[in-house]
């Protein structure tokens, strides 16, 4: 009789305790699709003269978050639509689109398009992911990494953030200093370091 008792009692502490007790929702992590007309890759290099910068369009992207926290994702640039926003004279901006779709940068006759895959991100101070992922120009892939600022509201996602390229990584040798004499190439040196400024916009 004792023993009952103290079953009972038990299982009454039991059934409090998992009454009162809040159960945890199991969060997932959302991926969102990149939406290519509202997002941009805006790319700029410089020489020993000046600069150049334009835009590249994105082909297809994706990336994921749990919560706030950056987990993976991916894009993929047309190298195709490649433009030059600088130069306003029609014959100049051609040459040099040109110039840059040819095997002296992109060679976008074999190597059309440009990814990343994100292989690591690390929340930093300030909203800002410090993001390492795996880029890939010219069929050679290297390792990047750079600060991302992650953002999101109403089932949209904003993820920004600018990734350094050494184009001598990935067989630019145009004007490089890595593969020329920088007493040769004197003015008409381009520096191999360019930016791309990734600014995208997602969707649920």
């Amino acid at each position: 009789m004792k023993v009952l008792k103290q079953l009972s009692i038990t299982a009454a502490a039991l059934l409090l305790l998992t009454s009162t007790t809040p159960v945890e929702k199991i969060k997932k992590a959302t991926t969102y699709k990149v939406d290519t007309s509202k997002s941009e890759f805006i790319w700029r290099a410089k020489k020993v003269t000046g600069e150049h910068y334009g835009t590249i369009d994105l082909q297809s992207g994706s990336f994921t978050l749990d919560g706030m926290k950056l987990t993976g994702g991916s894009f993929i640039a047309d190298l195709n639509t490649v433009k030059v926003l600088d130069i306003t004279d029609k014959d100049m901006n051609g040459k040099l689109t040109g110039h840059l779709k040819s095997d002296d940068f992109f060679g976008v006759e074999k190597h059309s398009t440009a990814r990343f895959v994100v292989t690591k991100a690390a929340p930093k101070s300030g909203g800002t992911v410090e993001v390492t992922g795996d880029l890939t120009i010219k069929g050679i892939t290297k390792p990047v990494t750079f600060p991302m600022t992650v953002s999101s509201s109403g089932g949209k996602a904003m993820v920004k953030g600018t990734i350094i390229v050494d184009r001598s990584k990935y067989d630019m040798k145009f004007r490089s200093k890595s593969f020329f004499d920088t007493a040769t190439l004197g003015d008409k040196m381009i520096y191999d370091d360019f930016e791309i400024e990734v600014d995208l916009v997602a969707m649920k």
